[in-house]
């Protein structure tokens, strides 16, 4: 395949060049950027020194593709301009992601200038939409912190063993390069470092897309989303506090997250009766496109807490997006993204 990346001086972009570049699908990657064009790619992911000599070219330029990858900025509503360049598009940006135009009007705070295109796009988790996926032609990312928040409660969900008339209230920890390459005040090192800060305790957009998915046909969940940024690079940890129709165990538990996850090739599950790694943690996933789930049980019953842990850039925005391409043709879901972290 020829394989295309809009958007490829960025953060996810530099990742989707990785992970591309060590498919064995992928005969030639094109990696677009309009104020890098001309440049070799080392120049913005040094990583990739003696990997490859390919160059940044212009946006009018990465043409002739089978797969077009689109790791354009939130909000710049630019698929138009590229989804007929390719037969299969995948969109890691927000633009597609939510189904209902009032949402995104919501929580985006103003109305999409195409509306009618939302349902077009098939909401781009394998875990949870991988039979739409497969053989479609526009697929959506989805947020890093929605994608832990799904990932941690979908087996609850999925069971129908949550008491929906309480609300599911999350807390994301989540590291710096999940605000994006652009440097800004608030990433500036000596007001970055150290900090536990509350981001965006309330509002976070990535609420819309978690209570969309989980739905699961019944009625719409609340979820009350909290970000806090820590002291990462890398890495998103969702600790979810969700309440049960009736008192569960932790062998029910986990009877309901094998059930959902035990042929789900990047989904591990940890719960661990010592050691330090007991539950999901981000430091091990760096690179990977593995989502580490855990959970436990309030002793008084009725209250479970779900977890999850991935890394932001990877299983949060390029390897799912990579994945998802797998899925939609047929190929092997795990090519190019068998790398299983470092430890220590």
């Amino acid at each position: 395949m020829k394989v295309g990346v809009i958007g490829a001086g960025g953060y996810a972009g530099g990742e989707l060049l990785r992970l591309l570049l060590s498919h064995p699908e992928v005969r030639e990657v094109v990696a677009g950027s309009e104020s890098l064009a001309g440049k070799p790619v080392t120049a913005a992911h040094p990583n990739l020194r003696k990997r490859t000599d390919l160059q940044f070219v212009r946006y009018e330029d990465v043409t002739g593709c089978d797969v077009l990858f689109l790791s354009l900025p939130n909000g710049s509503h630019r698929a138009g301009e590229f989804e007929e360049r390719a037969k299969l598009v995948i969109d890691l940006s927000s633009d597609h992601r939510l189904r209902d135009p009032e949402d995104y009007e919501t929580w985006y705070g103003a109305a999409h200038p195409r509306p009618w295109a939302l349902g077009q796009w098939v909401y781009g988790i394998p875990e949870v939409h991988r039979g739409q996926i497969k053989g479609a032609a526009r697929v959506t990312g989805a947020g890093c912190n929605a994608t832990a928040t799904i990932l941690a409660l979908l087996p609850l969900f999925a069971a129908d063993v949550v008491d929906r008339a309480r609300d599911v209230v999350v807390e994301c920890k989540v590291g710096s390069s999940e605000g994006g390459r652009q440097p800004s005040e608030d990433s500036h090192h000596p007001e970055r470092v150290g900090v536990v800060r509350s981001f965006r305790p309330v509002g976070h957009r990535h609420t819309a897309e978690a209570e969309q998915e989980l739905a699961l046909g019944g009625e719409r969940p609340r979820i009350d989303l909290s970000v806090t940024s820590v002291e990462l690079v890398r890495g998103v940890l969702a600790t979810a506090h969700v309440y049960v129709k009736q008192p569960l165990e932790e062998k029910d538990l986990w009877r309901i997250y094998r059930e959902r996850y035990a042929s789900e090739p990047f989904v591990r599950i940890v719960k661990e009766r010592s050691g330090i790694f007991r539950y999901p943690e981000p430091k091990l996933l760096a690179g990977t496109n593995f989502a580490d789930v855990g959970f436990a049980v309030d002793p008084r019953g009725d209250r479970i807490v779900a977890l999850c842990a991935i890394d932001n850039l990877v299983k949060g925005a390029a390897g799912n997006g990579v994945q998802a391409m797998n899925v939609a043709l047929g190929i092997d879901e795990r090519a190019g993204l068998e790398f299983v972290g470092l430890h220590p």
